[in-house]
């Protein structure tokens, strides 16, 4: 088990992780139906602390379910009920299509977000909580982890003047960053920015954040390197990768309500 150095304005609290598998990973969670979705259900079921994560466009991948395993392992003090909901009911968009570097990959990828539209799973997701917490009455408030796509969903729902159901939020490389959404953001809250966003929309996005926030760019690393696109055979991207879900459990460990 490795140990969080104090670094970036981070403590240990959070400290110890599972080691991280580099290829052929196998979940630690299972699948259930809620709410009508396939969910990917990881953690405790003593768990009084809930993480809902929304994954990016290529759906459930190794990456991403070793990522939220990771979420439920927690603290050392706390752990976590990780869920992650089948927005794209069985239908996610091919890797193969990104980057689109062909007309045909553009237009199949325009053809998913429209089918995909972020607005469409923002206004899903507070019936969506109010099943979690239906079927886990002994998690008491939900936290909310988007991966590029699905940062965008966070940022919306969170600055929801009537409809966040969450008490601290996390993106990691997030899609369509609009600093405009960060005003109305009224939960602690965290982003982990690679070094292919925008770099003045994510420092204006900070700017505009008036709650507890930690907003960080990993400059060395893609768009995606915390989810599906994350090589973790490279030792640097598995290094960041380990480094940036020990940030988000160090925030959510000191800023959760």
């Amino acid at each position: 088990m490795s140990t969080m150095p104090a670094s970036h304005g981070h403590n240990e609290a959070c400290c110890n992780i599972p080691p991280v598998i580099s290829k052929g990973y196998e979940a630690k969670g299972t699948y259930e139906e809620i709410d009508g979705l396939k969910t990917y259900t990881t953690g405790p079921s003593t768990a009084t602390k809930g993480i809902l994560v929304i994954y990016d466009i290529f759906g459930y991948f190794p990456q991403t379910l070793q990522g939220a395993d990771i979420l439920s392992s927690g603290t050392d003090h706390q752990s976590y009920k990780v869920v992650m909901p089948d927005w794209f009911e069985g239908s996610p968009c091919p890797i193969e299509w990104y980057p689109p570097t062909t007309d045909d990959k553009k237009k199949s990828l325009g053809a998913f977000f429209g089918r995909n539209p972020p607005h469409g799973v923002a206004a899903k997701l507070p019936g969506y909580v109010a099943a979690l917490r239906a079927t886990y009455p002994s998690v008491t408030s939900w936290a909310v982890l988007g991966f590029c796509w699905g940062g965008k969903v966070v940022s919306l729902v969170t600055s929801s003047k009537e409809d966040n159901p969450f008490v601290v939020a996390a993106e990691a490389h997030p899609a369509m960053v609009d600093p405009a959404e960060a005003e109305g953001i009224r939960v602690p809250f965290i982003m982990l920015a690679s070094g292919e966003e925008p770099a003045d929309k994510v420092e204006l996005f900070k700017q505009k954040l008036s709650v507890p926030n930690h907003v960080e760019v990993f400059q060395d690393q893609i768009h995606g390197w915390m989810a599906a696109r994350s090589d973790l055979e490279d030792s640097r991207v598995k290094e960041e990768y380990v480094r940036g879900y020990k940030t988000v459990l160090d925030f959510f460990g000191k800023n959760w309500p």
